[in-house]
This record gives structure tokens, C-alpha cells and sequence, in this order.
């Protein structure tokens, strides 16, 4: 059996101007390896020595570039002939996770900066310390509305990590990759829901694959007879 030496091609997607990084351009090699580019528009593939790689960006792919002609195969990077003249004009931002979790440390501060009451000394009308702080005893009796205000407090974290994985893990990803729309989709994102510590540390990259192996699966499945997917 004859086994081909294999490689890897890696580098960064620019727009033509060679200024902005591009994300979610998809990496396709001849031997059908599929790589996508992150948000700092680098993207790694393995290869044969055999293959070609080319670049495809909303439907527009490039031509192939055969592996044994790069010089650099470690650093092949590609300007892509998409116009980014609009970019500049562009100021104003919608407000997104980070900035709601801001908003809602501010409306909640009370909340946030809460710390369980500590006795501290008191002092007497002579100047020396004598006895405990009566203000601060009575609050550490207050025991139920501490516990209230801790899991309120609670409550408001587990927002905020929610948003944050609705911030990552959202509709229009989840349709680009997956063709899903409408109730499909929303039974697909139900269903593959990845947990807060997952999107906090997967890449864009890594996050991509996992809605798209969680597709494969759940179509896999759908075939099998075990899904009931409702069409759009």
C-alpha cells in the first residue's frame, strides 16, 4: 500500500485590500479535507502532497493552488477580490452581550456588591472598644433576606452567562452552517445547546465543527427514524 506524505497549509484570508482579516471563508483541498477561517482570518488544512487547496467566500471560490508549488506552505496567505470600502463608514454598534451585562451590573448594583455583614468593633463614648457594632449584629440575623439577595444574585450571573452563549451560539450561524430555518432550527439549537464553559473557551473554529458534527448527527438520526424534524 502506498502512503503519500502528508502536510499542513496554513495562513491568513485578507480582503483585497489586504486590511481586514476575512472570517468563515471556507478552506477546500482536492482530497475534500474542509477547513473554515476564524475571526482573525486564520485557517489550517491538512493536505497530501498531491493536493490543491482553494478558497470559496459566499459561493466564490478561487482557483487551486497545488501544495508542492508553495513556498510557504506555513504561512500561505490569500487576498480575496471582496470589496470592504463600507467598512470604514461604520460606527455604530448594537448593543451585544458585553454591553447588557454592564447595564446589568449597573441596574443591580445593590445586588452585585452585597457581601455577607461582618461584626466589627464598636467603640464606647470614652473612645475604647467595647462590644460589637449593634447595626451590624442585627443584619447578620437577617438571614433570609441575605439568602434572597445571594440567589438573586445568582439569578442574574446565570443571565448574563446565557446571553453570552446566545451571543455565540446563535440563529444565523446555526442557518449558515446547516441549512436549518424556522422550527427545524430552532428543535436543531434546542436540542445541541453547548453549556457557558464551551463557548467561553472554543474558538470559532471549534465551536463550527461542533454545530457541524451535532448536524451530522442529528440528519443521522432523522434518517434512522429516531428525530421527527418538523419542515420549514
Amino acid at each position: 500500500m502506498q502512503v503519500h506524505a502528508q502536510y499542513k497549509v496554513k495562513g491568513k484570508v485578507y480582503d483585497s485590500t489586504r486590511s481586514y482579516p476575512m472570517q468563515y471563508v471556507t478552506v477546500h483541498s482536492t482530497s475534500g479535507k474542509l477547513s473554515i477561517s476564524d475571526g482573525k482570518g486564520m485557517y489550517e488544512i491538512s493536505v497530501g502532497e498531491k493536493d490543491s487547496i482553494w478558497f470559496s467566500y459566499l459561493g466564490k471560490p478561487t482557483p487551486k493552488y497545488p501544495v508542492l508549488t508553495m513556498t510557504t506552505p506555513l504561512q500561505f496567505d490569500i487576498a480575496l477580490n471582496i470589496g470592504t470600502n463600507v467598512l470604514k463608514e461604520v460606527f455604530v454598534k448594537t448593543r451585544d452581550y458585553r454591553q447588557d451585562s454592564i447595564q446589568n451590573r449597573l441596574d443591580y448594583a445593590k445586588a452585585f456588591e452585597w457581601a455577607k455583614p461582618k461584626i466589627r468593633p464598636g467603640s464606647s463614648e470614652y473612645g475604647t472598644a467595647a462590644g460589637f457594632d449593634l447595626d451590624q449584629l442585627i443584619r447578620m440575623f437577617q438571614f433570609r433576606k441575605n439568602r434572597s439577595t445571594a440567589a438573586f444574585q445568582n439569578r442574574l450571573l446565570e443571565q448574563e452567562r446565557e446571553k453570552f452563549v446566545d451571543h455565540r451560539y446563535n440563529k444565523a450561524l446555526v442557518l449558515r452552517l446547516t441549512g436549518l430555518n424556522g422550527e427545524a432550527r430552532d428543535s436543531f439549537m434546542m436540542r445541541c445547546r453547548p453549556i457557558y464553559e464551551f463557548c467561553l473557551m472554543a474558538t470559532d473554529y471549534e465551536l463550527q465543527s461542533y454545530i457541524k458534527d451535532c448536524y451530522q448527527d442529528y440528519k443521522n438520526q432523522k434518517a434512522a427514524g429516531k428525530l421527527k424534524l418538523q419542515d420549514d
